[in-house]
């Protein structure tokens, strides 16, 4: 179809209208003009986690130091995106597309990346969904109940978060090579639908996970630049909202904005991956940088404080949008209790943002908008933004966010379970072709699972004595828990033999394997057709 360019998955129904001759020759050109760079980014990623582990630290950059004193602003906040009180996260799955932009939030963050299962499938669908959405002939039915988009009333911005820079599409090849999965999810959306969305007033825009320096941030204001240059849009047409959620990211937040000044659309608090993050990063040394169980880590532990206040106080300084947290629960239709005690730590988790200056947050599930509305409603008014509230008390320097055992909480039993639960149900999901899992009326997704596996294998590394029976985390006790929980598992409704099988193979060599993966989602994507 296009020299150069093979494609290895399966050609299925309306796929073609995809990958066109055209989409594929400009994917393929951006990857061969950044793939090299973003291979040396990776090793350097990698270096940097070697001088970690060899006793090094974290802290702000000397280098870039004119950066943080000089004075400068981000680009003014693009049209769809001046008022963001409340965002919804959630897969480009064609049911999920239709509920989220009519959800009544201000923007959908349209995932390819940790709410997606990125099966062949999953992302060429993704790719048609979000095109039909745009031109309002996407429909659906499941269960004889049929989806479709308001004919009258706003739609919530679309906003795509493609796949980080770490994570191939092995089913598409560029001279022999696999392609990067960024630059494809960018490349197929910003070819087919930039122009859809300039039409609306509203776009392109993006949203950009996992980065781990300003170089990073550099290399996709770099693919912007050259994207709109070869399909004759203006520079600085896109927008682009960073996630901060990895702990080397925290240092460089300004930096970051710098590099993509006149395609920023702000930054945004990753908090799960941020602590897997914290995690990964240290997981080497000892117990200075030792995690209570997940539940027990709470936004206002003071490392989780000092990121999120120095996150709004960076962004209002440069005129940039700080977008909260996850509100990941799902309400029951069963049971009201359950539903009263999980709505109160939702209001309470945004009030909390909205108070310390963030412009606004985000939520998994569309019943959960008008909460989150109402929250920032009451602060905001008519306003779109807390952009003039600067922050100029906070203070935060590198010792504040390596701040990680002053945390309070302990790792007991039911934490560990807990870990494991989630992992096997999580990555079971996940190889199903569902990343956005409901699991105890929480939506998970890779972030989540993530922070299940690693501690538990930090737990192992540091033998840990679990608070509640004294018994050491050793890998014969997980795995002893895993078969136990595995075997409640299998006892409930749902239950697939062999999606279990490879995902109880997987968590076991993500989790108590001597070699630490960077990313689950790399040897599970190897499992996958």
């Amino acid at each position: 179809m296009t020299e150069g360019v093979e494609i290895t998955g399966p050609l299925l129904d309306r796929f073609d209208e995809i990958l066109t001759p055209e989409a594929l020759g400009f994917v393929a050109t951006l990857q061969r003009e950044f793939d090299p760079r973003r291979r040396e980014l990776l090793a350097a990623r990698q270096a940097r986690q070697e001088e970690l582990s060899a006793g090094g630290t974290l802290d702000f950059l000397p280098g870039t130091a004119h950066v943080r004193e000089s004075e400068w602003r981000v680009a003014p906040p693009a049209p769809g995106l001046e008022d963001r009180r409340v965002e919804i996260t959630g897969p480009v799955d064609r049911k999920m597309t239709i509920n989220a932009l009519n959800s009544g939030a201000k923007v959908w963050l349209a995932d390819f990346e940790d709410a997606n299962s990125p099966t062949w499938e999953n992302t060429i669908n993704g790719q048609l969904n979000l095109r039909d959405a745009l031109d309002r002939t996407i429909d659906f039915e499941s269960g004889g109940k049929a989806y479709a988009l308001r004919p009258d009333g706003e739609l919530a911005t679309i906003v795509v978060r493609p796949r980080g820079w770490h994570l191939p599409e092995k089913h598409v090849l560029v001279d022999g090579a696999r392609m990067s999965g960024s630059l494809l999810d960018f490349g197929l959306y910003f070819f087919h639908c930039a122009q859809r969305q300039i039409a609306k007033g509203r776009g392109p825009y993006f949203y950009l996970p996992k980065m781990e320096s300003h170089l990073e941030a550099r290399l996709w204001n770099d693919v912007f630049v050259r994207a709109q240059e070869l399909l004759g849009i203006p520079r600085g047409t896109i927008r682009a909202t960073v996630l901060i959620e990895t702990y080397p990211a925290a240092f460089e937040m300004e930096e970051i904005l710098y590099e993509l000044r006149e395609h920023s659309a702000g930054l945004n608090a990753g908090r799960w991956d941020y602590l897997f993050s914290v995690i990964k990063k240290f997981r080497t040394r000892g117990r200075e940088f030792l995690l209570p169980e997940r539940n027990a880590v709470t936004m206002t532990a003071p490392f989780m404080r000092a990121y999120t206040e120095l996150l709004v106080r960076t962004c209002h300084k440069r005129g940039a949008h700080a977008i909260g947290g996850m509100a990941a629960f799902i309400p029951s239709r069963r049971d009201p209790e359950v539903n009263k005690v999980a709505l109160e730590k939702v209001r309470a988790d945004k009030t909390r943002e909205s108070g310390d200056g963030f412009d606004g947050s985000w939520v998994a599930h569309p019943d959960l908008v008008p909460i989150c509305r109402e929250v920032f409603d009451g602060v905001l008014g008519d306003r779109p933004n807390q952009l003039d509230r600067r922050r100029e008390d906070v203070h935060v320097a590198a010792e504040d966010l390596l701040a990680v055992s002053k945390t309070p909480g302990e790792i007991t039993e039911a934490g560990l379970r807990g870990n494991v639960d989630v992992g096997l149900r999580y990555l079971a999901a996940w190889m199903g072709g569902n990343g956005a899992a409901a699991i105890h009326n929480l939506m998970e997704d890779a972030a989540t699972a993530e922070i299940s596996r690693s501690q538990v294998w930090q737990w192992i590394h540091n033998d840990i004595a679990l608070a509640d029976t004294g018994a050491v985390v050793t890998r014969e006790l997980v795995e002893r828990i895993i078969e136990e929980e595995l075997a409640g598992i299998a006892a409930g409704p749902g239950y697939d033999e062999k999606l279990y099988a490879q995902a109880t193979a997987l968590f076991k060599e993500v989790a108590l394997d001597d070699d630490f993966a960077e990313f689950l989602t790399l040897p599970a994507y190897e499992r996958m057709p």
